[in-house]
């Protein structure tokens, strides 16, 4: 075929797979080639699955051969990100004193993919803990790169997982988004990336066996990064759903019913008016066009109970934070540290009576964007309000913190709700990517993806990319 293994979409190797055009061990030995190729340049992949990788893809051609039914992503190599448990493989969250945590079993999600015939190649970097910035840098293994642009940052905390999708080392990975954590590095590296609903897919990332705590519990959710739409809606069929493993998923259907007519869209181009890059700004408007053209009503609107969800939000997390912050200061580098403690300053924790009253300002803007969407049910703006910063900008001084902070605002807030979108590119300005993200009600992560795909359609894909020109 001409177009090389490493450069197709997901679903077009599971369908080059199941129909016998390719073998899956030809389609996981191209993606290895690629990953020693082009990794040194980037450093997203931080160890290979690579004997593993070989023997699942030799029993899907076993399998293929016997005439067996293979699953929707079979052969289909994908990256999961370093806090993210694959059985007999480290979750060292970056941090140099977890090297030796070896996962007994897999994460919910990798099984789950697993079972679908996809196959994990690689472990993906990631900033310690998830807590030392947007920036992915962790102590284990040191900086990923931006492929666009090795002087800025491929955001984070999931950059590894984005550069190695953007850079064709795996079409997919399965990373988790936190305040943005999938969806900043998707903006910045011209890739797709979902946030999933709050119990919407199982996951269990705990460490040592240990319960997180409220914000860790509420916040994070594991997602998928890829380089289409189609790609996105594939893994969002299989890991969606209740799962025994996680009380915290519900059984709502992975994909609802069709909308009667086109589903009205609020643009807010400026989330709380804080200001927003004219590269931005134009992004959201190229995609509001694109939606307009596809026959959506497209209106500006402003935000419900903006303002009083991002301050309650970080609030509540910088709280938790703080309650164990004695032992994760001994695990983190100084910037690591320089960075948690001037959040906490920026934010500081509150008591036990401004902490249970914060859950209840999360049901108030839960509440209240519930009702907002029944009106607006897709919310069009942007990822991050600049375009991508410079590595480790919010580490160095409580003005630059502040910068970062705000420009990420859309994705705390929504965090905070816990209400899905997904991040799509709109092209590229200035050499590097932009794109906006697609927000959704509750359990309708379709709809985000409908409206993303009708972007993708307009404005076309941005991946794969070579970082060494």
């Amino acid at each position: 075929m001409d177009t090389q293994l490493w450069q197709m979409s997901a679903t077009a190797l599971a369908a080059a797979v199941t129909a016998g055009d390719v073998a899956a061990t030809e389609v996981v030995e191209a993606h290895l080639a690629r990953i020693d190729e082009v990794n040194p340049a980037v450093n997203a992949v931080t160890g290979l699955l690579a004997d593993r990788a070989r023997q699942a893809a030799k029993e899907t051609d076993r399998r293929r051969a016997a005439g067996e039914r293979l699953g929707p992503l079979a052969g289909v190599p994908f990256t999961v990100k370093d806090n993210i448990h694959v059985a007999g493989s480290p979750t060292t969250q970056g941090v140099p004193a977890f090297k030796e945590l070896i996962a007994p079993a897999d994460s919910p999600p990798v099984d789950r993919l697993r079972a679908a015939g996809a196959i994990p190649i690689a472990r993906t970097n990631m900033p310690d803990m998830g807590m030392r910035g947007m920036h992915t840098r962790s102590g284990t293994h040191g900086d990923t790169v931006n492929p666009w642009n090795p002087a800025l940052t491929p955001g984070g905390t999931s950059g590894g997982d984005a550069v190695a999708v953007a850079t064709g080392l795996a079409p997919l990975g399965l990373a988790n988004d936190w305040e943005g954590s999938n969806r900043i590095p998707a903006q910045f590296c011209g890739v797709t990336g979902m946030r999933p609903s709050y119990g919407r897919y199982a996951s269990d990332n705990r460490l040592a066996g240990r319960e997180p705590q409220l914000s860790s519990m509420l916040f994070p959710v594991d997602g998928p990064l890829a380089r289409t739409v189609a790609d996105l809606r594939a893994v969002h069929g299989v890991l969606a759903g209740a799962d025994p493993r996680d009380p915290r998923t519900v059984p709502a259907p992975a994909f609802g019913p069709a909308p009667q007519a086109p589903v009205r869209v609020g643009v807010a181009a400026d989330p709380g008016g804080l200001g927003v890059h004219p590269d931005v700004r134009a992004a959201v408007e190229a995609a509001a066009r694109a939606l307009a053209d596809a026959g959506h009503p497209v209106e500006e609107v402003t935000l419900p109970h903006f303002e009083e969800a991002w301050d309650a939000y970080a609030r509540l997390v910088m709280t938790d934070y703080s309650l164990t912050w004695e032992v994760v200061r001994t695990l983190m580098p100084e910037d690591g540290c320089r960075f948690l403690e001037m959040s906490m300053e920026r934010k500081p924790p509150v008591d036990l009576a401004g902490y249970v009253k914060l859950t209840g300002v999360r049901l108030g803007a839960q509440r209240a964007w519930a009702a907002f969407q029944r009106e607006y049910p897709l919310v069009l703006g942007p990822v991050f309000t600049e375009p991508p910063v410079e590595p480790g900008l919010e580490s160095r001084g409580p003005a630059e913190l502040d910068r970062v902070w705000t420009a990420q605002r859309l994705c705390s807030v929504t965090t905070f709700l816990g209400i899905p979108a997904v991040a799509v590119p709109t092209g590229v300005v200035a050499g590097v990517p932009q794109g906006v993200q697609v927000i959704g009600p509750a359990h309708r992560e379709d709809l985000c993806l409908d409206a993303a795909g009708e972007i993708e359609a307009r404005l076309g894909t941005l991946t794969p990319i070579d970082p060494r020109g």
